[in-house]
């Protein structure tokens, strides 16, 4: 009885629980140096094809809620608050 009282408990924190994913990068008009390091490494290793490579960064969020309009708000207020620097850098958040 222990044991399904407790697998109930788990699957029920898996319903409570919404996953988002970000994804940071820099605005357009912002130069990005890393991102061109790793452009010309890549062309010096033979990939001559290559156009251009944006570096960015990516955060997966798990959030234990169950209205998914609360949950995509308070994602939106750790991106805003210090996940995303706003004078130079774009997100998007995505629900997976």
């Amino acid at each position: 009885m222990k044991l399904i009282l407790e697998k109930l408990f788990q699957l029920n924190l898996k319903k409570n629980k919404l996953k988002f994913s970000v994804t940071v990068t820099l605005k357009k008009d912002v130069l990005d140096p890393q991102g061109k390091v790793v452009q010309n490494t890549l062309s010096n290793l033979g990939m001559d094809n290559l156009r251009n490579i944006r570096q960015g960064k990516f955060f997966e969020i798990e959030i234990d809620e169950t209205d998914d309009s609360k949950a995509q708000k308070t994602v939106k207020q750790m991106c805003e608050k210090l996940l995303v620097n706003l004078i130079i850098e774009d997100y998007k958040i995505n629900k997976i």
